[in-house]
């Protein structure tokens, strides 16, 4: 199966047996990324989640009376 990168446009080829790309099939709401932009974007979260400015937003639910 041939996949393009949706950051850089790069081609790459993927078995058809692999889950990956049995998901990419299968939903195409699924994206996929080359391994070199997973790394860099991995690492530039690592670098934001070590600084101090980082904050992750959670989303708190309110339980309702009537359950």
């Amino acid at each position: 199966m041939r996949v393009k990168c949706v950051l850089c446009d790069k081609i790459d080829k993927l078995d058809d047996q692999l889950p990956l790309a049995k998901r990419l099939r299968n939903r195409p709401i699924h994206t996929y990324m080359c391994d070199a932009c997973y790394e860099r974007i991995k690492e530039r979260t690592e670098t934001r989640k070590a600084s101090s400015s980082f904050q992750l937003t959670v989303e708190t639910k309110k339980e309702s009376e009537w359950i």
